[in-house]
């Protein structure tokens, strides 16, 4: 379906090329063959004026790419990087025994948003010809067993710290989901997770109170985009305890926030910004009046004109290297992240074009980059590529507050 030795081939020769994406309004300074992807991956026919370019809409042959990466490893065990705390002999043992439901996907918190990545595609998608594969897979996983034995390993001596707060926070990312779909299945598969998703939550109950400092890095344990997720996951279960104490600590850590070292980004090795990944945190917790201000102190290097130049798009100088892979990564979270911090702002805010642009430029390149030719990147970036093309973060904000407000009007 993709020609990787041509992609191979070109990529050194290319990666220094300055091109106009035929799909966006923006240069953007990525390999050409990434370019050439980007019409594979989205829709085979798209309508473009001459001078104006549309997104192309997410459809089923697009789904059907990111979910045959998610099937091709949410049951493959190795390579497999484990985060595993040996208090003993009695603790060796393979992914298999010791996390039987998410044991795939090279790493925990893969695995997980591996599974949200099935679910989500299949609630969009429901009559999709990989549905019934997606359905098999999620059986197999997330049955009773599977997941009580997650809860108890979750609960083991020594794993006060494990996948918290990233793992933990798509695990809730997942129970959400299932939560929101009307569907057999998902109601069984819901009612298995309680048990792991109860563990979860209390985790993080008992942590964010004593978390003196944010982290702000630009991988796993950033608490932004952890706190974004939770705060999601709050209010579509109806757990305003869980939600005021996210909401609360997201203010304590970031409302007094000004003049954000966006210049320091990215590192060499990040799939999240810290700069934009507070933003997308803060317009969940503040009204819009509110929330354009504390943005204005917060970024203002953000121009009022339709420009993508402040935010250069990222390139992976290697995407075979596990951690240089990331920066492909991040193309794809900088623009839901920036979609989310459009989607707060007034409609006549002036800085509404230049976020947009960076937008176009971000989500072509991340998406080119979503090819599955390396396992390293194919194993995570399909399920940012289907967070980012649903609009999971836009849309599951939207639905959360106005399900909080009709149940209590406190959100």
């Amino acid at each position: 379906m993709f020609r990787r030795d041509a992609e191979t081939n070109t990529r050194d020769a290319c990666a220094t090329q300055s091109l106009q994406s035929p799909l966006s309004p923006v240069p953007i300074n990525i390999p050409a063959m990434r370019i050439f992807f980007v019409g594979l991956i989205l829709l085979p026919s798209v309508s473009i004026a001459a001078e104006n370019t549309t997104t192309p809409a997410f459809d089923e042959k697009a789904a059907e790419r990111f979910a045959q990466l998610a099937l091709a490893c949410v049951h493959k065990e190795y390579p497999n990087k484990i985060s595993h705390v040996l208090n003993s002999d009695a603790d060796v043992a393979p992914p298999r025994k010791l996390t039987p439901a998410f044991c795939g996907c090279y790493d925990w918190h893969s695995s997980v948003h591996g599974h949200w990545l099935l679910v989500r595609l299949l609630r969009t998608f429901p009559n999709a010809p990989f549905s019934a594969a997606a359905r098999d897979a999620l059986k197999q996983s997330l049955t009773a067993e599977n997941l009580k034995e997650e809860a108890n390993y979750l609960r083991g001596q020594g794993r006060a710290s494990f996948e918290r707060p990233y793992g933990l926070s798509w695990l809730l990312q997942l129970c959400a989901e299932l939560r929101e779909w009307d569907d057999a299945q998902a109601h069984e598969m819901s009612a298995n997770l309680r048990p792991l998703e109860e563990a979860a939550v209390n985790r993080l109950k008992t942590w964010l109170p004593k978390l003196s400092h944010p982290v702000r890095i630009g991988e796993h344990d950033q608490t932004a985009f952890g706190l974004g997720l939770m705060l999601d996951y709050a209010r579509t279960a109806g757990n305003e305890e869980f939600a005021k104490l996210v909401s609360d600590s997201a203010k304590k850590f970031f409302l007094a926030d000004k003049n954000c070292p966006l210049a320091y980004e990215p590192s060499g090795e990040d799939f999240l910004s810290p700069s934009l990944g507070e933003a997308d945190l803060m317009r969940r917790v503040l009204p819009q009046s509110e929330f354009a201000k504390w943005l204005k102190e917060f970024m203002p290097q953000i121009p009022t004109t339709a420009n993508a130049d402040w935010l250069p798009v990222a390139i992976s100088p290697d995407p075979s290297d596990p951690k240089l892979a990331h920066l492909d990564g991040l193309n794809l979270s900088r623009a839901w992240m920036l979609e989310g911090i459009l989607s707060a702002l007034p409609s006549a805010d002036s800085r509404r074009p230049a976020l947009q642009a960076t937008v176009d430029a971000h989500r072509h390149a991340g998406l080119a980059a979503v090819t599955g030719e390396h396992y390293e990147g194919g194993h995570w970036l399909g399920s940012f590529a289907v967070y980012l093309t649903t609009k999971r973060g836009i849309e599951h904000t939207k639905a959360g507050n106005e399900a909080a407000t009709s149940r209590s009007g406190c959100f």
